[in-house]
């Protein structure tokens, strides 16, 4: 049966270093939610099964890789990166919510963008988009993403000190909180596999 816990255990900090990175240095942070990821490393340190400190520097390393990433995508490709049809994954609506959130907060967007799932993931591309200053993007960027590691992390330490063999559980957590955070991703992929279904022609 699939484990996510013991898939964390085995990948180990190379995982939680791909997955994270992989949300804004590669878009799929829609797909992969890192905030279940951290609780769940978080849990696993109070248990000593990995080291508190080694979760937290991978994962603000990780988190700011990708989101320079991210930034330096946008900023070359301008606004045709965002001009893709809306797929069974991908969908406009994600791109708009994070535009919306930018010109909303400004340069302070990178402080609090990694705590916002979806957000996160498609923000940095917006702001290379925008051209935000650079060095600026960098400094508040690096602020946000290290606030997110240690703060998320620690809730999941916290948990993990205080209700005894929650990592017994923590499988069922994790599904319930991944189920939740990709129930509209989801919803939209049976939707357009319906529609495109219904649109095709009949076989002859």
């Amino acid at each position: 049966m699939f484990d996510v816990s013991h898939l964390i255990q085995a990948g180990g900090l190379l995982l939680i270093a791909a997955i994270i990175f992989g949300e804004s240095g590669m878009f799929i942070g829609f797909f992969f939610p890192g905030d279940t990821l951290l609780l769940t490393a978080g849990v696993f340190a109070a248990q000593g099964k990995m080291s508190l400190f080694s979760i937290i520097l991978i994962v603000a390393a990780a988190a700011i890789a990708g989101d320079n990433v991210g930034y330096h995508i946008g900023k070359r490709y301008g606004r045709k990166l965002f001009r893709k049809p809306d797929g069974l994954i991908f969908r406009q609506e994600y791109v708009q919510r994070s535009e919306n959130f930018y010109e909303r907060w400004g340069s302070r967007t990178m402080l609090i963008a990694h705590f916002v799932p979806i957000v996160r993931t498609f923000v940095p591309p917006v702001a290379g988009v925008a051209k935000m200053n650079y060095p600026k993007f960098v400094l508040f960027d690096a602020i946000g993403d290290t606030a997110w590691a240690v703060i998320v992390t620690l809730i999941g330490y916290w948990f993990g000190t205080k209700i005894p063999n929650l990592d017994h559980y923590i499988v069922l957590a994790v599904v319930a909180v991944v189920l939740i955070t990709l129930g509209p991703t989801l919803y939209h992929i049976v939707k357009a596999v319906l529609e495109k279904k219904r649109s095709a022609p009949p076989k002859t």
